[in-house]
């Protein structure tokens, strides 16, 4: 818990009292273990999941068995909002990828509050357009870019969502999150690695220039920032 009293997932801490009072009772703690699924694209969901930490991945798969990363999601997201408020089937894949805490919400009770507040109903609305911003930018991005900047971007937006500078990733899958090849990610690690900005071991990455890594990255990641900061505020 914060200082609030509120769990650290920006859209709870951002409720005003009565709507939070009205989630209060509802909510549950879970670990989120990697890996582990918390949505099926097509499948009914049960939960609504607020993060407190870590990292959920939103990927979409193709007939031919490849699947890339449209969105990824933590403290300042919830996951599963907006299938909740439509028809509560998963849009897309929603896989753990860095472990952590969350606040759940079972989908029944999640759609009773929206119908019952507003503001409640609002503020998830506008993340939705958040999600929708980062899934546009994602597309852009994988079409126009470098997979040298494209990986800066990924990077950037997983320490966002960490506490720290070490993630734990292997490059299988950072490229297939990404939709490229194996060898396209170790030849831009390498290069990374060699230039000062990341220290990489097997299964480990380590931003070690922050600003640097900035300077890699395309335009995309200050875009999603920028309208994040613009629906929901500066992210947490």
């Amino acid at each position: 818990m914060t200082a609030s009293g509120r769990p650290p997932n920006q859209l709870l801490q951002m409720l005003d009292a009565a709507d939070f009072d009205r989630l209060r009772p509802h909510l549950a703690t879970v670990e989120m273990v990697r890996e582990s699924v918390l949505g099926e694209a097509g499948a009914a969901l049960r939960y609504v999941y607020f993060p407190h930490g870590g990292s959920v991945s939103i990927s979409v798969s193709l007939s031919e068995g490849q699947t890339i990363e449209v969105a990824m999601l933590g403290r300042d997201s919830v996951v599963g909002g907006g299938a909740a408020l439509a028809d509560g089937i998963a849009p897309a894949d929603a896989v753990v990828l860095f472990p952590g805490r969350a606040s759940t919400l079972e989908v029944a009770a999640f759609r009773t509050i929206a119908a019952a507040s507003l503001p409640f109903r609002s503020l998830m609305i506008r993340h939705e357009q958040v999600l929708l911003v980062h899934a546009q930018q994602s597309l852009l991005c994988n079409t126009l870019h470098p997979v040298g900047a494209r990986l800066a971007r990924w990077l950037l937006r997983a320490r966002d969502l960490s506490d720290g500078a070490s993630l734990p990733l292997t490059q299988e899958a950072l490229a297939q999150m990404m939709g490229v090849r194996r060898n396209a990610i170790s030849l831009v690690a390498h290069a990374l690695q060699r230039s000062g900005v990341i220290r990489y071991t097997r299964g480990q990455i380590e931003i070690v220039d922050l600003p640097a890594l900035k300077a890699k990255s395309c335009d995309c990641y200050s875009a999603v920032k920028a309208s994040h900061s613009r629906l929901l505020g500066a992210p947490q």
